[in-house]
């Protein structure tokens, strides 16, 4: 049992350099994020994100397959049979999904998302928008919050709205390309209601007040969920905190670019510089110290509920990746939630 451990954990390492190269290459704000996570939690959230990257590359090929998502889903049976395809990202995130027991149901969710992009799905709303946000982001926000050892109902919600957030800033920023490749993502009756066509600014997408608009209540939209998302950090491991607000302030930055390029996401492509990177990686570090308390208050977004309620709040953790410390805590909690159901249970039957 422990040769197979080490094995596994050997060949995690190696497929692991994949992924790290791939990753680095095509996602600079989040590796830029996760070199701050501890490095057990930051290997597992880059073959992670490695996998989640290949996929979205393939939906993305004008010339992949037409049974390219059932390509996908047979990859996911095996990564679940764990008996992945011989693909490292695969071999990596097999071994990631056994280890922080992360539901199916998750990874399906990312795949409906890449379908609905497969079909050319639009979006007449914005709460339809989210539903696709949800498929595409949250699910990965959910995941990474599993791989930290985190299953807090509030916790989780939160990092789905990170989730959301960040989407909503990818599209607000990709605008231009996304309508350039005959994508639409901006909610249709936002438009209409600017008095824009759809579909005839779709085939000649420029930039006027009107498109200005639609976009800066998008950007506003996704501020209000990095604010409902900021109250998640300190429920996360101490020595997680950072990262993931870093990823919240780079992201978000994105879209105060957006706003001080006049808000002309159509002609031109809002970036970070590195400069801008290393200082908000540096703000980040106070979310160590300094993080909003929990807030129970918040209403419920309705995309996002189904990939909460596909996490079991009390599983056990394969692979806890905390400190001694947290794992004790972890286990004196979990055996007193036990005992109050144990006390519950008598109360109830005693009444009757």
């Amino acid at each position: 049992m422990l040769d197979r451990a080490i094995t596994s954990e050997y060949g995690f390492q190696i497929d692991l350099e994949s992924c790290e190269n791939l990753m680095r290459d095509g996602s600079k704000s989040f590796f830029a994020a996760a070199k701050i996570l501890p490095a057990k939690i930051r290997d597992s959230a880059i073959a992670l994100y490695a996998f989640c990257r290949l996929l979205d590359d393939m939906v993305d090929d004008q010339h992949a397959p037409e049974d390219v998502i059932k390509q996908i889903e047979y990859r996911l049976d095996r990564i679940y049979a764990q008996n992945p395809a011989d693909i490292p990202a695969d071999r990596a995130l097999a071994l990631v999904v056994s280890r922080f027991l992360i539901p199916r149901e998750i990874l399906e969710a990312l795949v409906e998302g890449f379908r609905w992009d497969r079909n050319g799905r639009q979006y007449q709303t914005i709460d339809e928008l989210c539903d696709y946000a949800a498929r595409v982001a949250s699910t990965v926000g959910a995941m990474m919050t599993l791989i930290m050892g985190v299953r807090d109902r509030d916790i989780l919600e939160r990092a789905c709205e990170l989730g959301l957030a960040m989407q909503l800033t990818n599209i607000a920023r990709d605008v231009g390309e996304d309508a350039r490749n005959q994508r639409l993502y901006l909610p249709r009756d936002w438009l209409v209601a600017e008095g824009i066509d759809p579909d005839d600014w779709l085939e000649k997408p420029i930039f006027n007040d009107a498109i200005s608009r639609v976009i800066q209540r998008l950007i506003s939209h996704a501020d209000e969920m990095y604010e409902r998302a900021s109250y998640g950090i300190v429920g996360l491991p101490r020595n997680c905190r950072s990262a993931i607000a870093a990823a919240g302030l780079i992201y978000s930055e994105i879209s105060r670019q957006i706003e001080r390029q006049g808000l002309d996401s159509i002609s031109q492509r809002a970036v970070v510089s590195k400069k801008k990177k290393i200082l908000l990686l540096l703000k980040s570090l106070q979310s160590t110290i300094y993080s909003s308390k929990l807030n129970h208050s918040l209403t419920k977004i309705p995309s996002i509920q189904f990939l909460v309620d596909a996490v079991e709040p009390e599983a056990p953790y394969a692979h806890y990746t905390g400190s001694v410390e947290d794992r004790l805590i972890w286990v004196v909690g979990l055996m007193e939630k036990i005992e109050r159901r144990k006390v519950q249970s008598f109360n109830s039957l005693a009444q009757h």
